[in-house]
C-alpha cells in the first residue's frame, strides 16, 4: 500500500529531492519533513543567511547530504532528481538590502539554473516566491489575480522584483518546455529558527521583549500583517508540490488572520511578561500597510488551510528563543520588576517590519 503523507499519495521508492536554500528558516523545515515521509534530500545552501546550526541534527542521516553552493552558478548533481524546492534567496530586508545585487542574481540567475537543472533532470520544481511580489497593494485582501504594486526602484526591489522577475521565467520554462512547476506565495512566516537578527517582526520583538529593550514598532503600528506558523507552511508546501501537474498556481500560503503591528508587539509582550515599553520609529520606504492573504485557491486545490493559534506559535517561537539566543532567566522576569538587560547585548534596530 502506498504511504499518505497530509492525505497525499507517494510512491514506494524514496524520491530524490533537492531543496535550495534547505539551511534556512523555511528550508531546513521542509528537510525535516521529507526526511520523515522518506524522501532522499539534498540541501543546497551558500550559508549567507542560513545556518548549519538548522540542519544539523541531520547530517549523519543516511539520507540526508549537504551541499555548500551558491544557486546563482551552474548546479550539476549526478544521478536522478525527482522535486526541487527552490527556496534559495534571503528573505529578510536586513539581509537582501546589505547584497541587493546578490539578491537579484539569486532571485534571476538562480532561478534560471535550478530551471535548468529541472529540465535536465526531467524534475518537478516548487519556487517559493512571496507576498512582495503584491508590494504596498492597493488591493486588499490580496488575491492572486492581483498585479501588485511595487516600486522597481525603491531599496526593496532587489527582493520584490527579483521574485516577480523568477515567476515570470517558472511561466516562460513551463510554456517553452512543459516543465512541471508550481509557484507558492508565501506571506509573513515564523516559528522556530528564525534568527534573532534578521529584522523581522516576530523574532526582533521576541528578542527585544526578552532582553528587556524597548520593542520597536514602526509608524503608528497600524500596519497590518497575517502571521502563519513554520509547520502550517510547510505543509502547505508540500501539499502544492504534489497537487496534479496542471496545478501551477501561483498559490498564495498564509494565515488570513490579520493583526496590527501594534498588536502583534503587545502580544509578545504578554506572552514574554516582558515590562518592555514600546518605541515608536519613523515608517521604512515602501513598507507594505496592509498584507493579508486571500486562500480560497489553497483552500479549494489543496485542501489547505492554517490551523496554528498565534497564540500557540508564539508559544513554541519564544521557547526557541529561550533555548538558543537568550538569557531564560528574561522571559520568566515578574511583570512588577523590568529585567535586567544582559552585559555586551546591543540594541537591536528592525530594517522592516515583515
Amino acid at each position: 500500500m502506498q504511504p499518505r503523507i497530509n492525505g497525499q499519495k507517494y510512491p514506494s521508492r524514496p524520491r530524490r529531492t533537492i531543496v535550495t536554500g534547505g539551511a534556512g528558516f523555511i528550508g531546513s523545515h521542509v528537510c525535516d519533513s521529507l526526511l520523515l515521509r522518506g524522501d532522499q534530500v539534498i540541501c543546497v545552501d551558500n550559508l549567507f543567511s542560513g545556518s548549519l546550526r538548522n540542519i544539523r541534527p541531520l547530517l549523519n542521516h543516511p539520507h540526508f547530504s549537504f551541499l555548500e553552493h551558491d544557486v546563482s552558478e551552474p548546479l550539476d548533481i549526478e544521478g536522478g532528481v525527482d522535486r526541487i524546492y527552490n527556496l534559495a534567496c534571503p528573505a529578510s530586508p536586513r539581509h537582501y538590502q546589505r547584497a541587493p545585487i546578490g539578491t537579484m542574481r539569486t532571485c534571476v540567475i538562480g532561478t534560471m539554473n535550478m530551471l535548468e537543472l529541472a529540465r535536465r533532470k526531467s524534475a518537478r520544481l516548487l519556487q517559493a516566491s512571496t507576498s512582495e511580489v503584491y508590494g504596498d497593494p492597493e488591493v486588499h485582501p490580496q488575491p492572486e489575480s492581483y498585479v501588485g504594486h511595487v516600486n522597481a526602484i525603491g531599496p526593496r526591489a532587489c527582493y520584490d522584483e527579483g521574485k516577480r522577475a523568477a515567476e515570470t521565467l517558472i511561466f516562460d520554462y513551463q510554456r517553452l518546455y512543459g516543465l512541471e512547476v508550481k509557484i507558492a506565495r508565501i506571506f509573513n512566516t515564523y516559528g522556530p529558527r528564525m534568527l534573532e537578527n534578521d529584522g523581522r517582526v516576530v523574532s526582533n520583538f521576541i528578542v527585544q521583549a526578552l532582553r528587556g529593550e524597548p520593542v520597536t514598532v514602526y509608524g503608528k503600528g497600524t500596519q497590518t500583517r497575517s502571521f502563519c506558523f513554520v509547520d502550517d507552511l510547510v505543509r502547505g508546501l508540500e501539499l502544492l508540490m504534489e497537487s496534479p501537474a496542471s496545478f501551477t498556481g501561483p498559490c498564495n500560503l498564509g494565515n488570513p488572520h490579520e493583526i496590527t503591528i501594534e498588536a502583534i508587539a503587545r502580544e509578545v509582550l504578554a506572552s514574554t511578561r516582558s515590562t518592555s515599553p514600546l518605541r515608536f520609529e519613523p515608517l521604512p520606504e515602501d513598507d507594505p500597510k496592509r498584507r493579508k492573504p486571500v486562500i480560497e485557491i489553497a483552500r479549494r486545490s489543496l485542501g489547505w488551510r492554517p490551523t496554528v493559534t498565534l497564540k500557540d506559535g508564539l508559544k513554541a517561537t519564544i521557547a526557541y528563543f529561550l533555548l538558543h539566543n537568550t538569557a531564560p532567566e528574561l522571559a520568566m522576569a515578574p511583570r512588577r520588576a523590568p529585567p535586567r538587560r544582559p552585559s555586551g547585548r546591543g540594541r537591536l534596530s528592525l530594517a522592516s517590519q515583515r
